[in-house]
């Protein structure tokens, strides 16, 4: 039961943090979806090429996370989770753009290595924000800013549906594992074969699952719409906040800090 156990606490551990006190916690949920919006459309802005460019974009994840009291730790544990597919999305670059474009330490590096790296670090910060975003203000807060930002109500429903999927499917999961350990040898590995019949059984008492909710669900007047909660009022704090983001943003974009630093760093060393 430990890998079932492990997975349930994942899956709430992602919304803990969102009840905890912190600084973020009194921030209006729309000023940080905005500012979550507008990072990932200036992350993803930077020529495919970008590396060190990128870089000064991580300190928005590093202090969002320390506002909201996110250890760090749990963020980069998911988003190491999420680089295998960024690096299967750009693991052929370097066989397809072989020629160098620019020289590091005496050595020449093509621009397959740099659109690379540029595609890892975008997937790296990209994942973290999200994975912030969620874990700041939780998912039925993101659901109900959304709502209230104009998104469609079709969307958010299917949303918060989603994240109570979770959790019914992986409690089925836990139920099926206890009663397998229960009936046979836990340490025993279970044939192929068996894993198919397992997965069946559990998409079934999914869908039995889910139609008894919905049952209950309807019998309670649900008409395809989740009610959801109301939010803060839009304070001045959180105009400065999605300001002072912004300005950070564009900052970024427009000057390259990496190399300013550097020479700032040479110029003082010698």
């Amino acid at each position: 039961m430990s890998g079932i156990e492990a997975l349930l606490r994942e899956v709430h551990s992602l919304d803990a943090p969102a009840s905890q006190s912190g600084w973020l916690a009194g921030i209006d949920s729309r000023a940080t979806i905005l500012a979550t919006f507008a990072f990932i459309l200036v992350v993803v802005s930077f020529n495919r090429y970008a590396v060190a460019p990128l870089l000064p974009m991580a300190i928005f994840p590093v202090v969002l996370a320390r506002l909201g009291n996110i250890p760090l730790t749990r963020i980069g544990f998911k988003v190491l989770l999420a680089m295998p597919f960024a690096l299967m999305v750009g693991a052929f670059n370097p066989v397809f753009d072989p020629l160098p474009h620019m020289e590091l330490m005496g050595h020449a590096v093509s621009g397959g290595w740099l659109s690379l790296a540029s595609i890892l670090i975008r997937a790296a910060l990209t994942v973290a924000m999200a994975l912030i975003l969620v874990a700041s203000i939780g998912m039925h807060r993101l659901c109900a800013a959304l709502d209230h930002l104009g998104a469609p109500r079709v969307l958010t429903t299917q949303l918060l549906f989603m994240h109570r999927y979770i959790l019914v499917l992986a409690g089925e999961l836990g139920r099926m594992t206890l009663a397998r350990e229960l009936r046979s040898q836990p340490s025993k590995a279970l044939p192929l074969s068996v894993y198919g019949s397992l997965l069946g059984h559990l998409l079934l008492r999914t869908l039995e699952r889910a139609q008894r909710i919905h049952q209950a669900m309807l019998s309670r007047g649900f008409d395809g719409h989740l009610p959801m909660r109301q939010i803060q009022p839009w304070q001045w704090g959180d105009t400065v906040f999605l300001t002072l983001c912004l300005g950070a943003f564009l900052l970024v974009r427009t000057m390259d800090l990496a190399t300013l630093l550097g020479r700032l760093m040479l110029d003082v060393a010698s």
